[in-house]
């Protein structure tokens, strides 16, 4: 392990980076270690992170602010896409790994490091999704995984180890959850959530943090109006804000009325089932204005289709796959049917529920003359016997047939 003498390393601060540092130097021949944070909306979790990085043995930390490139080039698109990850996940931790992925990459390369260091495990999603960037950006550079090569089995391990090296921690063995924040939401797994059958502590203190439960949701419900320019939300109730901006409002609207909370047991892509619980108020409001806007602005077949898209869309971007030509032609795809979704969406929120309560758009297909079920001269109802013929033609002859082989 010698030919290692310079390491960049993914740093969180929390239990798997905050034990790899002392063990990159212990292992490689007292490498020189450089941390890199990619400040995607985490707020307090990079609080003190740079002393603490330090101590253990890092040369520096990099903390590179990286949320309104997060939220306009990887979020927006994924949302203007529908893409939904097994009818449920929002897609929170598998979108922002590509680009701290990549700011890591540039960084590396810029400081003429020999390795790239990450602390995902060996079944986990997150090791696919950073090697595949790194692959990207970096094709020959050396990845060391330590949770491939070390002999800690478990979390349990973990602490012990952190213990013995005089690491601080923020967590205990009772508290002990894995949890991945950003702007765009938070994950809950392990402990209890480890058993399918165990109802998530929602009303327990400390566990929640983007919101409430609906439970303890207020009685009255709020409304909310997003208006929406080519697929891309632009104000909240007529304020025009920045894409971070709206983000955050959202966050706190939904929050307070305990919107956004999914409980899920997820295919990971290593093949396994794994349960996690989901906290993402913002965006859950995001997906559903959206998708409101775009049922009346987008034609019959083209919704259909792109349906079908925001299933492959989604499958893409949990599997890791972000920089590959299949996704930025799907991305184009996505953006040529966007051209017309713009307009206002108003929505009730109401103790995690989200309710329709108005949508309208310059673009909007829906004609209330054609529609109504009163008198109308545009629309000849006695045109239907010729398309019915004509479309159930196939399911005819094939009566027939049967009929006669009987």
């Amino acid at each position: 392990m010698g030919d290692i003498k310079k390491v960049v390393l993914a740093y969180s601060g929390g239990l798997d980076t905050s034990i790899i540092i002392p063990w990159l130097k212990e292992n490689y021949d007292n490498c020189e270690v450089i941390a890199v944070s990619g400040d995607v909306g985490q707020d307090s979790e990079l609080e003190g992170l740079e002393e603490k990085a330090l101590k253990t043995g890092a040369s520096k930390l990099y903390i590179e602010d990286l949320n309104k490139e997060f939220i306009e080039q990887y979020v927006f698109p994924t949302v203007k896409a529908d893409a939904v990850y097994e009818s449920k996940y929002l897609l929170g931790t598998s979108f922002a790994r590509p680009i701290i992925a990549k700011r890591i990459v540039e960084i590396a390369l810029k400081e003429g490091a020999d390795a790239i260091c990450h602390g995902c495990t060996g079944k986990g999603n997150d090791q696919v999704r950073f090697e595949l960037a790194i692959k990207a950006f970096a094709p020959d550079m050396k990845i060391i995984a330590p949770w491939r090569e070390w002999s800690i089995k478990s979390r349990d391990e973990e602490i012990e180890y952190a213990e013995a090296h005089n690491i601080p921690l923020k967590i205990t063995r009772e508290t002990n959850y894995s949890k991945d924040k950003n702007i765009w939401h938070i994950s809950h797994e392990g402990l209890d959530l480890e058993d399918p059958a165990n109802e998530p502590m929602y009303n327990k203190e400390g566990f929640l943090e983007l919101g409430v439960s609906p439970e303890q949701a207020p009685d009255k419900a709020t409304y909310v109006t997003i208006s929406f320019e080519k697929g891309v939300p632009v104000a909240i109730d007529g304020e025009k804000l920045d894409s971070v901006e709206i983000v955050k409002k959202l966050n706190q609207l939904g929050g307070a009325n305990g919107i956004g909370i999914c409980d899920l047991v997820e295919n990971r892509l290593v093949g396994m089932k794994s349960r996690g619980v989901y906290e993402t108020p913002g965006g859950t409001i995001l997906y559903h204005a959206h998708n409101k806007l775009e049922e009346i602005t987008l034609d019959r077949d083209t919704y259909h289709f792109k349906q079908q898209v925001g299933l492959r869309f989604a499958e893409l971007v949990y599997f890791g796959q972000w920089y590959t030509p299949l996704r930025k032609a799907l991305s184009a795809f996505v953006d040529s049917t966007q051209e017309t979704v713009t307009g206002d969406v108003k929505l009730k929120l109401y103790k995690g529920n989200i309710i329709d309560a108005g949508v309208t758009s310059p673009y909007s297909l829906y004609d209330p003359d054609i529609a109504t079920f009163d008198e109308d001269e545009v629309y000849n109802q006695k045109d239907s016997a010729g398309f019915i013929n004509l479309f159930g033609l196939p399911i005819k002859v094939q009566a027939k047939k049967n009929l006669i082989k009987e």
